[in-house]
């Protein structure tokens, strides 16, 4: 099965523990679906914009998904806490439950989102 890149970002777009960088990928029944990537101890990882405890946006701001340490992605709405790096949930209602991961790759000086094709 082959893998195609798709664009989403330069690198220089994410800061570490800084704003996120939102976009649109597709479900797996072709759906446009809320996502972002994030930049922590620089390394990129991407989720599908949607709190594991009830589906709505975790951004509190338009492309903020860092708590006020910038140690955990948290949701808005609810105060769940999110490993940046698995998108485990430590804290809030959906304690044990994970973001959607996506596979994010980043090659000279782009970030791309990874599809099976």
């Amino acid at each position: 099965m082959a893998s195609e890149k798709r664009l989403i970002c330069e690198s220089s777009d994410l800061l570490d523990a800084g704003s996120g960088y939102r976009f649109v990928a597709q479900g797996s029944q072709g759906e446009d679906m809320a996502a972002f990537v994030i930049r922590h101890n620089g390394e990129v990882y991407g989720y599908l914009n949607r709190c594991a405890h009830i589906q709505v946006e975790l951004d509190w701001q338009h492309g903020r998904f860092f708590d006020e340490d910038s140690e955990f992605l948290m949701c808005a709405t609810h105060g769940a806490l999110y490993l940046p790096d698995t998108g485990e949930c430590v804290g809030g209602p959906c304690k044990g439950a994970f973001l959607t991961k996506l596979k994010i790759v980043e090659e000279l000086d782009r970030v791309y989102l990874l599809n099976s094709a």
